[in-house]
């Protein structure tokens, strides 16, 4: 579940709300992240454009694991990440991830219509 009363939106201002919460609320974020990037049906050729659109080098360990292996398993290791600045990297590619899966699904499987509430997160504050 998304904190009460934090932005859902994967723009600057859902960072800046995320590096606001206490570790404990970050933790439930990632944990909600990677459930979302699973239910909108991430695959592992998600990698690479997750990696540009979440502006990481492709030698950060985030983005390391996510081109290393099953998706589902590496976002696992992702959101486990303990080091801040990892933690900081994982919070914008798990949002790049839900991003480009979500596309996906959209083109795919939603045309016709849905009620999946992260179709509507907009990338601008």
């Amino acid at each position: 579940m998304w904190p009460a009363g934090r932005s859902r939106r994967p723009g600057s201002g859902a960072a800046a709300s995320y590096y606001s919460l206490s570790p404990e609320e970050r933790s439930e974020t990632m944990l909600f992240l990677r459930h979302h990037c699973e239910q909108a049906r991430a695959d592992d050729e998600d990698g690479p454009e997750s990696i540009r659109r979440a502006g990481l080098r492709p030698t950060h360990t985030p983005a390391v694991l996510i081109t290393r292996g099953p998706i589902n398993r590496q976002l696992g290791k992702i959101v486990s990440l303990t080091p801040v600045d990892e933690r900081r990297k994982a919070f914008r590619l798990l949002v790049a991830v839900l991003s480009v899966a979500d596309e996906r699904r959209r083109e795919r499987f939603c045309a016709g219509g849905c009620g999946h509430w992260w179709h509507n997160l907009s990338a601008a504050d």
